[in-house]
């Protein structure tokens, strides 16, 4: 009876999680859809890819559409006998972003249910979990796949923790296996890396108890040993992914680095450190997890609207010089962000009464549980500030494998936010139910923790602006005294609304325990008090940064790319802001379009009015020189980071020919113009003259000064492949594209004389195949980033072919591993329920 009165509070709680994750998102009520920055790119950057798909059923994992070609793996492709991604698509069924919301509270409900075993804690740590904030700003950007990683680690820890903490070695396996292997289906390395990180103080923890012989060493080692087959059959299950990815990343801008220059020595491997750690949380912005806007929220609050009106009024009656005017816009940054970050969208709170809660935890939580999420905590926080601790960032950049493969350290807040409510909820439930923490215990600790976070908070009240400043170094060096203090003031204020509210719940909540000490409250009533204000707190905040506004017509969502102006679109975008970017691409989609529908033939297109390198609106009508992608191709990103970045009259055409950008957009918004480029090179071109160079500095420098139509620049340590192929020039010779699929390029030759055909296809050395009458020959790179291949004399059909063998051979891993987990729980399940009847019997007899 008790065991069905249990799974109705089960079915009840899962029943909540989906009501609040649709009243969140009432928009999609009538049918309207997230509008994303980061989906928006994902659109024009996949369009070829997607179009493939649906003509012709097939898979390319190679597409020319931005930065001049890449792998797919990144993009959305598809892997066959992909059954562990397949079953992430059935769980996020329903609409976004009710599907993360719902599946965030329900993970994390089922980790609760782990370690409390009570269903009403389980149920207030999922909705201090389902509603932080940083994963509300994160949907709003369009990180889907962090959002869809961190849906499963709540889960994950749970299987872990059942056979660490609960000894079911089976079903731990089993959940374990499973979320494992769904968390790496999610595809966000960095967030899985972060957890593990985390994860690595509970083995510790584990493995002390172990040796204090709190738990017995052969527990010890069976679990881990549980542990590590559930993790390893996880990520065997995404064996597609991981290969092909692990074959793509050495060849990114996270791989090693091929140049020397100031900032980085060619060989080094990951990222520079400049880039790695240009998002670093600030050391006080890290109280941003118990206040808001300590430091400010998102860079774009909408006070900062009229902020900006005031700012602007005040500098006409004040500034009388131009030198004046140009000193303050040197100084000026942020209106409502003055944190350490280039920039914000708002801040990773979690909410005043689940920090003050995690708080207490630490004084009132098992052991078991205490040291390891403490040690996790501290080492979050310290990795989240980045370049403001860098002795503990360069240790970790220097020496713990993979870290430097990741940008953006603030991120790592994510593990904070799934360890305090876990922390708050196992103390909630001893401070309630514990009969061992006498008392005055409790009494004793809730005085200094509550009485502390209140009078640290009224000393910020009362002190904040002497020690918050709320100016950052560059506005106090270059703003006038009366912007300056204008900024502290409209700042103050905006931190004072939300210290003043944090100061009104955590004194609810202490004052809630309290009555619960003194038996003047009910603990259930208590919890319901727990929960409703928390709930108030974190919806409210969550609001600022993903509301109705984030939403927009199902049309306009599937289609951002629009092309014609319209009263309707202009009335669309006057009711929201947010599809601003819409209308004013208009003129320069349609553009493109007309391009792309006058000359269907394959060539680029240098698209230099939207941002070249941040957007894929070229992308979606044709391929594009630009782009927008966090993992590059580290040879186009060298190229990128020597022409593009300076912009030389004379060096930046010579790329673009060698790029065949047959078309330049230039100009601006509202009047883009094409312009055809006759000097493109075209999709392939014969060269007569081979310069041999000893680096890569020379070869990428080499090719914004020679003529690229008949010279190509070769790498030294390639001379071996002209061993008997002499190269000699004829000008009758021609080459020509005759067919183009993204995966798959054929052309026609005719030359009297051997030749290098060199393409305007970028270099990858993993799966591309070449092939002259049907026959596989080799082919180098050419150029520092096209390849190349030798041609004999006469008439000859030359095709290239994407054919990556890790797909195939990672395909046949994944299958086995989801075998293997299937076998192994069915026979575990078929364990336990034979010893259940065991059990019946001997009841019986």
């Amino acid at each position: 009876m008790a065991k069905n009165k249990n799974l109705i509070y089960i079915a009840i709680s899962l029943v909540v999680f989906i009501v609040l994750a649709f009243l969140y998102s009432t928009p999609v009520f009538t049918g309207k859809q997230l509008f994303q920055h980061d989906i928006v790119q994902y659109r024009g950057g996949a369009k070829e890819l997607l179009d493939y798909r649906a003509d012709t059923g097939k898979e390319t994992y190679w597409s020319d559409s931005m930065f001049g070609g890449m792998p797919t793996y990144q993009m959305g492709s598809q892997f066959k006998g992909d059954i562990i991604k397949n079953l992430d698509s059935k769980l996020n069924f329903f609409p976004r972003p009710v599907n993360y919301l719902f599946l965030l509270s329900a993970g994390f409900f089922l980790l609760g249910m782990v370690v409390v075993r009570n269903w009403k804690y389980a149920l207030l740590g999922a909705t201090f979990f389902g509603l932080s904030t940083y994963f509300y700003i994160a949907i709003a950007a369009g990180h889907n796949g962090k959002i869809n990683t961190i849906e499963y680690f709540a889960p994950l820890l749970a299987g872990i923790l059942l056979v660490y903490i609960r000894k079911s070695y089976i079903w731990g396996f089993i959940v374990t296996t499973l979320f494992m292997g769904l968390q790496i289906a999610a595809n966000h390395p960095q967030m899985t890396y972060y957890l593990f990180l985390a994860l690595g103080f509970l083995f510790l923890s584990e493995l002390i108890r172990a040796i204090q012989k709190k738990t017995s060493m052969k527990h010890f080692l069976i679990s881990s040993g549980i542990i590590a087959a559930s993790c390893i059959i996880g990520v065997g299950m995404n064996s597609q992914r991981i290969m092909a990815n692990s074959e793509y990343i050495k060849e990114t801008v996270r791989g090693k680095q091929i140049l020397t220059n100031d900032s980085h020595t060619g060989g080094e491997s990951g990222m520079d450190k400049e880039s790695m750690l240009l998002w670093s949380y600030g050391k006080l912005e890290t109280l941003n997890l118990f206040i808001p806007r300590l430091m400010g929220g998102g860079s774009q609050e909408p006070e900062g609207k009229e902020m900006m009106a005031k700012v602007q009024e005040m500098v006409q009656e004040n500034v009388g010089s131009q030198a004046e005017m140009d000193r303050i816009s040197k100084g000026f940054g942020n209106l409502t962000y003055w944190g350490d970050q280039p920039g914000t969208s708002g801040p990773a709170y979690q909410g005043a009464i689940v920090c003050f809660l995690a708080f207490l935890g630490f004084f009132f939580a098992w052991k078991k549980y205490r040291y390891w999420i403490l040690g996790a905590s501290i080492l979050t926080v310290f990795l989240a500030w980045g370049s403001n601790f860098m002795a503990f960032s360069d240790f970790f950049i220097d020496f713990v494998p993979f870290y430097n493969k990741f940008r953006a350290p603030s991120s790592i807040l994510v593990v904070v936010e799934l360890l305090f409510p876990l922390i708050a909820i196992i103390g909630l439930y001893r401070f309630f139910t514990d009969e061992k923490l006498t008392q005055a215990y409790k009494q004793k600790i809730l005085v200094y923790v509550g009485g502390g976070t209140l009078g640290f908070i009224l000393i910020l009240l009362i002190f904040g602006k002497a020690l918050l400043g709320f100016h950052t170094d560059n506005e106090k060096t270059y703003l006038p005294p009366f912007l300056l203090e204008y900024l502290v003031d409209e700042r103050f204020k905006l931190f004072k609304i939300d210290a003043i509210k944090a100061f009104l719940y955590v004194a609810i909540a202490a004052a809630a325990l309290f009555m619960v000490l003194k038996q003047k409250l009910n603990q259930n009533i208590a919890l319901v008090i727990l929960g409703a204000v928390s709930l108030f707190d974190l919806w409210s905040v969550n609001k600022r940064y993903l509301n109705d506004e984030n939403y927009v017509d199902k049309n306009i969502a599937e289609n951002p790319f629009q092309t014609e102006s319209s009263d309707l679109l202009a009335g669309k975008v006057e009711e929201n802001p947010t599809l601003g970017s819409i209308l004013s691409s208009v003129n320069v989609n349609k553009t493109l379009e007309t391009i792309a529908e006058k000359d269907k033939t394959h060539y680029r297109i240098f698209n230099n009015i939207l941002g070249t390198f941040s957007e894929t609106n070229t992308s979606y009508f044709k391929s594009s020189i630009g782009g927008y992608h966090a993992v590059k191709l580290r040879r186009y990103d060298d190229v990128i980071n020597e022409y593009f970045q300076i912009m030389d009259s004379v060096k930046v055409p010579n790329i673009l020919n060698l790029l065949n950008a047959k078309y330049l957009v230039l100009g601006g918004p509202e009047q883009p113009q094409a312009i055809p480029n006759p000097k493109a090179n075209g999709n392939a071109w014969f060269v007569s003259d081979l310069k041999f160079v000893e680096s890569p500095n020379q070869e990428i420098k080499a090719i914004g000064t020679i003529n690229s139509k008949k010279t190509a620049v070769i790498a030294s340590s390639d001379k071996k492949y002209f061993d008997g192929k002499p190269v000699q020039a004829d000008s009758t010779a021609y080459i020509n594209l005759t067919e183009y699929q993204p995966n798959e390029l054929e052309f026609k030759s005719q030359s009297k004389t051997q030749q290098l055909a060199v393409f305007s296809e970028i270099y990858y050395p993993h799966g591309w195949k070449f092939f002259i009458d049907e026959k596989e020959v080799p082919y180098i790179k050419a150029d520092y980033l096209l390849r190349a291949v030798h041609v004999p004399a006469g008439n000859h059909n030359i095709r290239m072919v994407f054919e990556p063998e890790v797909i195939e051979k990672g395909k046949w891993i994944s299958l086995i591993s989801f075998g293997l987990f299937i076998l192994l729980s069915g026979l575990g399940i078929f364990w336990i329920n034979k010893n259940r009847k065991k059990e019946i019997v001997v009841e019986k007899v």
